[in-house]
């Protein structure tokens, strides 16, 4: 049986060779790699929040899916088409906008000890919601390594402008956990606090290097 896949050293179907010598030149073996990392990843958050959303009863946290999801199909595009050609993309980075409200609640207050769900019929919005702060950061985190170690310019200033995205949805889906009481925020007394904040001084700047 004949093998169909595509060498990879050959140009595909309608690719000069020169469009891809010329695509692949700018591009580490290492950079590639993380391309791909990045990319599949931003593919299972995508897939993961429309599994997300047919279980999800607030719609608020429906709304934060659903903004979201669009937000990052636009970065999704963006990155690809930086990948694939080298080129700025059509649609340049965009800032994400929250509609939280940036008052946190601090303090612990008492509740049942959590616990594997035995079925899907025990998803929850706060265990779902948990489920999206952990893909979020987790981006965030892969990007902001990964756009460390890229040789081209054009993706590597994509990646890392798309990790203040990351962070800020990241920050929508705790703001959105903490005002529900699923992530709750323990602090020291103010004793404790106080020394902790006193813990460092301001250093001279006249002797710095110009």
């Amino acid at each position: 049986m004949q093998n169909q896949q595509q060498p990879m050293n050959q140009p595909g179907p309608g690719m000069p060779p020169n469009m891809m010598n010329a695509q692949s030149k700018d591009h580490g073996g290492h950079e590639l790699f993380d391309a791909h990392e990045i990319i599949a990843g931003i593919i299972s958050m995508l897939d993961q929040y429309q599994m997300y959303d047919q279980h999800i009863q607030d719609p608020e946290l429906k709304d934060i899916v659903k903004r979201q999801t669009a937000f990052v199909t636009t970065m999704y595009n963006s990155i690809v088409g930086s990948f694939s050609t080298g080129h700025d993309p059509q649609v340049p980075t965009q800032q994400y906008k929250m509609n939280q409200s940036h008052t946190a609640t601090y303090g612990i207050k008492p509740g049942a000890p959590k616990k594997p769900n035995q079925s899907v019929n025990d998803l929850s919005d706060k265990g779902l919601s948990a489920y999206m702060l952990g893909q979020t950061k987790s981006l965030a985190t892969l990007l902001a390594m990964t756009a460390l170690e890229m040789t081209n310019p054009v993706l590597r200033r994509v990646v890392a402008d798309s990790v203040p995205n990351f962070i800020e949805m990241s920050y929508e889906i705790f703001l959105y956990q903490n005002k529900h009481g699923y992530y709750q925020v323990p602090q020291l007394n103010d004793q404790d606090m106080t020394l902790m904040l006193q813990s460092y001084t301001e250093v001279p700047q006249q002797n710095l290097p110009q």
